[in-house]
């Protein structure tokens, strides 16, 4: 059977993913994925800086993200679900089948061993968004691609450029490309299934154009079935461990603690094992169920890093699991792969280099009694063996140098559109991409004053009132926007841009300067409030979003980013406000809220706060026993347990427990 490419459509259950948050995301992300707490290294080894490995301690300090910008926040989305179709594109030959949501980051949404009919990868059977991307918005399942920096990518739920391109073997094979936008990279994705083969090959490259280097950031991500008898298997004795209370430790594989973690569900709290795998190993990771059967996935040497990510068998990652696809569905774990050691390092790429390597995912099987005895060199030996016999190492290498040979081939057809971002960097920067083009024709609304900036160096006057664009931070911009006229738009977008960079006390007086003159003040008043709370001065940071939400509220018309701009600022101002005690301004927000949007899972929470602040704490505790659900909260957070124990000493529900570490 030859292979196939087709344009499908999957229909699933899903939340509406929402619009976007329009104001510029200017804190830093939350550091969750922060070292707070790092090991000392043995005797004998090679410490650096705080007794990791030289490499890795240079790779966790180097280029974290100050702030999300350019990128928006995607937290408009809710919980209930209603049946949609998305876009799919299914590669598929005598083996396997394929589907990938080009829509949706290019998720490979399920990989089907069609002589077995078994499914390969953890398949959520809905969609639904939640608070675990960089920006916000994310869902799981299947195999992911996450690049950017530390966490799942900014472009988790956003759109990809798709095509069918001639493959090494005379068939086709699909790409996806786009511009990652946090750290203005290109990237390409190619997945190939040749005719006969039992391995689908994903090959990847990430180029860096400018004369600069950059720091890349890849891991891909393949959430598989989580059974009581599914052990991960990978080729190491050793793991470095991270959990949610942010320590990073080196533990032995596979008994820590008095269990046997290669066993998902024997760990208890959510929790990363980074396999420390060693140079010259043959680089693979496998999931295998009680019969020794599953998914195995191995690459080139490039991508040498191994995961197993596990929500645990606590009630917090078995809560996570049920908000995340819905409860009486089976759990997952993550099998991973990435570029470093572990998901807290950036790699640096050179000016004009690249990073490219080739992945393969396929059904591995091997003898059960060994994969689960005791002796873990025999378990995972049993595995590699297996591996070896039903994927030689050779042979992935030979795919490598055969895909890469056609990596800039021109794509043909089209089967999905990205954003117009790469075109507009790529007709900006002169930059040239052989086989992954960013269009003109691509280019679109939100574009546009960008566009004109460029060509005649004004950023243009909106047609209509309305929440600010997006700003655009790079420093070929940040120049742009300093010698155009000087209007308020122009400054606000500066000052966004100046922050971006580090030069804060700049950005500060760019805000200040368009405040005057601007006939929306909101979006300068908000920028200066968030300044001020970084600055350690909450009570002028309340001050400021007190007064930007009033302007908001009286300038505020009908339509969907109105009412995003505010939710976004009406939870940043009662939250400022509720931090310094000041609750008649508080409530003053509240009333002025619309009524849909006060019913909003982390405006109900506001209400409690607000309630049991005004002294009426039976009222506030209503809130919760009426029941709310906080769409948007973030992989990590804790408010729920915090703000019901300031409200009762009874047990935290279980509808509220997320928690993902011990008790401190």
């Amino acid at each position: 059977m030859a292979t196939t490419v087709r344009r499908a459509v999957l229909t699933l259950p899903a939340a509406p993913l929402g619009s976007e948050n329009p104001l510029p995301a200017l804190r830093a992300p939350d550091g969750v994925h922060a070292v707070d707490e790092v090991p000392r290294l043995p005797p004998g080894g090679a410490p650096g800086r705080d007794g990791l490995p030289r490499d890795m301690a240079r790779q966790i300090g180097y280029e974290p993200l100050r702030s999300l910008l350019p990128v928006r926040l995607r937290d408009g989305y809710g919980r209930e679900r209603s049946e949609r179709e998305f876009a799919s594109i299914v590669i598929e030959n005598e083996h396997l089948r394929v589907t990938v949501l080009p829509e949706l980051g290019g998720r490979v949404h399920s990989l089907v061993h069609l002589p077995t009919g078994r499914e390969l990868l953890y398949r959520n059977p809905v969609f639904q968004p939640a608070n675990l991307a960089l920006n916000g918005a994310w869902f799981s399942g299947g195999i992911e691609w996450n690049t950017g920096a530390t966490g799942h990518t900014a472009l988790s739920c956003a759109p990809l450029h798709a095509a069918v391109v001639p493959a090494p073997d005379g068939g086709a094979m699909v790409r996806l490309w786009e511009w990652e936008r946090l750290r203005d990279l290109p990237f390409q994705v190619d997945l190939w299934l040749p005719g006969e083969s039992h391995f689908l090959y994903v090959g990847v490259r990430v180029r860096n154009p400018h004369e600069r280097p950059a720091p890349v950031y890849w891991w891909s991500n393949t959430a598989v079935p989580e059974e009581a008898g599914t052990r991960v298997l990978a080729p190491a004795d050793e793991a470095w461990h991270f959990g949610y209370e942010r320590s990073l430790r080196r533990v032995p594989v596979p008994r820590w603690e008095g269990a046997d973690r290669t066993y998902p569900l024997r760990s208890e709290y959510p929790a990363d094992f980074f396999y420390d795998v060693q140079d010259g190993t043959r680089p693979w990771i496998a999931s295998l169920d009680q019969t020794g059967q599953g998914l195995v996935q191995t690459s080139t040497d490039r991508l040498r890093g191994r995961k197993l990510f596990v929500w645990g068998a606590g009630g917090g990652g078995r809560r996570w699991q049920e908000w995340l696809t819905e409860p009486g569905t089976d759990g997952y774990a993550e099998i991973q792969a990435g570029l470093a050691r572990t998901q807290l390092e950036h790699v640096r790429l050179e000016g004009g280099a690249e990073f490219s390597w080739l992945e393969a995912y396929g059904p591995l099987a091997a003898e059960p009694a060994a994969v689960h005895g005791t002796d873990w060199a025999a378990a995972r030996g049993a595995a590699q063996e297996a591996l070896d016999a039903a994927l030689p190492p050779e042979r992935v290498q030979a795919a490598y140098e055969a895909w890469r040979a056609c990596a800039d081939t021109e794509p043909g057809e089209r089967l999905a559109t990205g954003s117009g971002w790469g075109a507009l960097e790529v007709l900006c920067g002169g930059f040239e991409l052989p086989g992954t083009p960013f269009e003109a024709s691509t280019l679109g609304e939100v574009q546009e004053p960008w566009l004109e900036l460029w060509r005649t160096g004004v950023f243009p006057t909106p047609r209509r009132v309305a929440p600010p664009g997006p700003s655009l931070v790079a420093a070929h911009w940040r120049d742009m926007l300093e010698t155009a006229p000087a209007d308020p738009l122009t400054e606000y977008h500066l000052g966004v841009a100046q922050w971006h960079a580090g030069d804060v006390a700049q950005a500060v007086r760019s805000w200040q300067r368009g405040l005057p003159l601007a006939p929306s003040r909101w979006p300068l008043l908000r920028c200066l409030a968030v300044a001020d709370a970084l600055a350690g001065d909450p009570a002028r940071a309340a001050d400021g979003y007190a007064e930007a939400f009033e302007d908001l509220a009286g300038e505020s018309r009908g339509g969907e980013a109105w009412a995003a701009a505010e939710a976004a600022l009406g939870q940043e101002a009662m939250a400022a406000l509720l931090g310094v005690g000041r609750l008649p301004e508080a409530r003053r927000v509240w009333d002025r809220l619309r009524p849909a949007v006060r019913e909003q899972g982390r405006f109900r929470l506001l209400a409690a706060r607000l309630l049991a602040a005004e002294g009426h704490v039976a009222a506030a505790r209503r809130v919760f026993e009426d029941g709310f659900e906080l769409a948007d909260l973030r992989e990590g957070e804790e408010v729920l347990a915090e703000v019901w124990a300031a409200l009762t000493d009874r047990p935290l529900p279980e509808r509220y427990d997320f928690r993902m570490r011990p008790p401190v």
